[in-house]
């Protein structure tokens, strides 16, 4: 079970993972938190501000279809949008959840599903916006309160899950990835930044944002699959438009950049191979 902010988030996020797991005939199933109300709207002939929510959740069915997930199932919360924009007085918003009421009804898809591995964000919430730090609040809680009897008692029969994880991004690769972006011109600052100015903007992310290498305690390796996993990142096509990175990304740069999905585990037994890393989120189990 993979527990993301917004549509899309499954796709860029765990777009191989899902494809991995689900190839071995193990069961996937995507929670999604908002509608993604707050997103982009690459092509006006797609959608109105009005009808974004429904649209995107016809874009994520249609990602589903491509990663062949099982399940997909929505918390139904409104996107928070980003940090100090409108968005996030509605009472609607993720962000302004009952934070009880949003753990309940993730715990009662973990007793439904009975999943042995969840996965969401770091406290960061990988980028910092409202609705992932919150999603990694809910998971991290429902993780926990899943497992206990005495708690949302008509949720269903507790479950514990076996291993928790939070997906992360190291340094090194933030790093790695601004550089293969920039050569292949896919990366540039914006226009009129100062050169100076947008370093000190991407050293501030990198600090913030990004792990230290030797956070990372799980790689899954999706060289294999990145085709459906960029298939599945442009079924959202109100987000990715014509001008976006991902469209104008050469498929050489894309398969140097997307091959490994990278996990930190929280809670259940690590076995690590040989390199002293876990290449299976199953590892132990």
């Amino acid at each position: 079970m993979v527990v993301h902010a917004h549509p899309d988030d499954e796709s860029l996020g765990s777009g191989g993972t899902l494809q991995h797991y689900g190839s071995r005939g193990v069961r996937t199933v995507v929670v999604i938190c908002t509608g993604g109300e707050a997103g982009e709207i690459s092509d006006p002939a797609l959608a109105t501000p009005e009808t974004l929510g429904e649209v995107r959740r016809r874009e994520t069915e249609a990602a589903m279809a491509v990663l062949g997930v099982d399940r997909l199932c929505w918390l139904g919360y409104r996107d928070s949008g980003m940090a100090g924009t409108a968005d996030n007085d509605d009472p609607r918003s993720f962000q302004r959840a009952n934070m009880a009421e949003a753990v309940g009804r993730l715990v009662r898809l973990i007793r439904e599903e009975r999943p042995r591995v969840i996965s969401s964000y770091d406290v960061n919430g990988t980028y910092g916006h409202p609705d992932h730090v919150m999603a990694h609040r809910v998971a991290q809680a429902a993780y926990w309160a899943a497992g206990d009897p005495n708690r949302f008692v008509d949720a269903g029969p507790a479950w514990t899950v076996p291993k928790l994880y939070e997906q992360v991004n190291p340094r090194s690769n933030m790093e790695r990835m601004r550089e293969a972006l920039r050569a292949a011109g896919v990366g540039r600052p914006p226009e009129g930044m100062p050169p100076e100015e947008e370093e000190r903007r991407f050293r501030e992310r990198l600090q913030r944002f990004a792990v230290p290498d030797d956070a990372v305690t799980t790689l899954i390796d999706i060289r294999g699959l990145v085709e459906k996993k960029r298939d599945a990142v442009l079924a959202h096509r109100t987000q990715m438009g014509p001008e976006g990175r991902f469209q104008r990304m050469p498929e050489e740069l894309r398969r140097q950049l997307w091959t490994h999905e990278r996990y930190r585990l929280v809670a259940g037994p690590f076995a690590p191979n040989g390199d002293g890393l876990e290449d299976d989120l199953f590892a132990g189990l």
